[in-house]
């Protein structure tokens, strides 16, 4: 039976009763909506020469809002159906009270798609997909003798969503993802390492199945885990470090981007409060979040609210320029929403969320930037991260960097982590590389316990001054 899509107001809802729920949720409130979503995703695991495991997961429901100044009520359903959105109006109104709000102004219209209008679980049969799987397992293995374990995920999901809003807005959207990640584990002389590479974005997982993409990454998660063995302990004190283009531009998004989030700023709560029009970094530095790019993870035609993504310029030249704004944070702070309001599923509220923030490129050749680094650390992947949203400091885990002495790029180091905070490393950066990149595809952010799929990128960058935790 073919799927005919998500139609929660012809299938489940009358749209002109739910409509008329909504209005009365929202009488009197500042802001609002229902948003209704579906969700279906699936994820196969091969590891160690066998499947591993293979899920195929579905849910649906509604969120209803009704905002009233900094207070919201919010109720959410597993059951589209009038008599659950009756009890979920009741709920919702509890914030609204007596009223005496405005109706915002709607979200502008938008006729954009930034993706494919597709199921990418479509895109390949089970058999087709497993069989992929156990070759990727065969050829890793193939690639080296020192290989002793591999573990091969093919994942894709569709979440598809209904925003209606009581003005009369109705939207609808469907978004595709989709991943190929590799992980390899190799031994030598009774030593272990590993390595891992992978990625995807908002399209179909045909091209991510296709041999001559997988093996390139099967060949790079090789590269990492013998970079990985011939690594030696890592120093430890305050060098300058060289940050590849890339995934690491995971470090911007943890320790500046998520103080860059209009809702900690309104409260005060950000090391960045109160410095609009101010210098945050150092001249050169443009930092903006763009989820207006075609395909990539962090991407989304309009926002968990209905405003259109956009191009967001948040640090123009060393300057502070704007915060990414869900409706309610821009309505209470005096500024216009930018199409960050996002959200994990209908069951959590929006808030001001990252999409693709990314450092743009400079002028100098990353050659160069190496060659001014006398004694320091090249670090080209990371791991986990902790962030102080308050003041910034951060701690990061490399997974793959090098030591580097009189600009010469020597032994890989394990056990390196960087520890600064985020304004000042901002205005330590010394160099700026002429090669921006996106990461590949991987990217989760988690905020108030909820995940989101996001983007980095940055050229490679010079920053002076940071504290490296090693073992030597």
């Amino acid at each position: 039976m073919p799927d005919t899509g998500f139609r929660p107001f012809e299938t489940s809802l009358d749209r002109d009763t739910a409509l008329d729920l909504l209005r009365r949720a929202t009488d009197g409130a500042d802001d609002g909506e229902l948003f209704v979503e579906r969700r279906r995703s699936e994820a196969l695991v091969f590891d160690d020469g066998h499947l591993k495991n293979a899920s195929f997961d579905a849910a649906e429901g509604f969120g209803l809002r009704a905002v009233n100044g900094e207070t919201a009520g919010y109720a959410h359903s597993t059951e589209i159906s009038e008599a659950a959105l009756k009890r979920a109006v009741k709920t919702a109104r509890l914030a609204v009270g007596a009223g005496g709000g405005t109706l915002a102004e709607a979200p502008a219209p938008t006729n954009r798609r930034l993706y494919g209008d597709l199921n990418p679980m479509q895109d390949a049969s089970f058999g087709l997909k497993l069989e992929t799987l156990a070759e990727i397992d065969a050829f890793a293995r193939a690639l080296d003798p020192r290989v002793v374990q591999v573990s091969a995920t093919i994942a894709a999901s569709l979440q598809e969503v209904e925003i209606l809003r009581p003005e009369g807005t109705h939207l609808h959207d469907s978004r595709p993802m989709s991943r190929v990640n590799i992980s390899v584990i190799v031994e030598e002389n009774g030593r272990r390492e590993s390595g891992s590479m992978g990625g995807g974005g908002r399209f179909g997982l045909a091209s991510l199945i296709n041999r001559d993409h997988w093996q390139g990454v099967a060949r790079e998660a090789l590269r990492i885990a013998l970079v990985n063995l011939e690594a030696v302990p890592a120093p430890a004190g305050q060098m300058d470090v060289v940050l590849g283009s890339g995934w690491p531009g995971i470090l911007l998004h943890e320790a500046v981007g998520h103080g860059l989030e209009g809702d900690f700023n309104r409260k005060g709560s950000s090391a960045f409060t109160g410095l609009i029009g101010q210098q945050v970094a150092a001249r050169g530095v443009t930092v903006v979040d763009d989820g207006t790019i075609p395909d990539r993870r962090g991407s989304i035609s309009f926002d968990d609210e209905g405003t259109p993504s956009a191009r967001n310029v948040l640090i123009e030249d060393g300057i502070l320029v704007g915060y990414m704004q869900d409706r309610q944070n821009a309505r209470l702070m005096g500024v216009a929403p930018t199409g960050n309001g996002r959200r994990e599923s209908y069951a959590h509220a929006p808030m001001p969320r990252m999409t693709n923030t990314i450092m743009q490129g400079g002028d100098t050749d990353p050659k160069d930037i190496i060659a001014e680094l006398k004694d320091g650390i090249y670090a080209v992947g990371f791991g986990g991260g902790q962030v102080d949203i308050t003041n910034g400091k951060f701690v990061f885990s490399c997974t793959e960097a090098y030591r580097v002495q009189n600009g010469k790029i020597g032994s890989p180091v394990k056990g390196a982590t960087l520890i600064g905070d985020g304004p000042a490393a901002m205005k330590q950066i010394r160099a700026i590389g002429n090669d921006m990149a996106l990461d590949p595809g991987i990217g989760n952010c988690g905020k108030a316990g909820q995940w989101v799929p996001v983007g980095v990128g940055q050229p490679t960058l010079l920053i002076g001054g940071l504290t490296v935790g090693g073992a030597g």
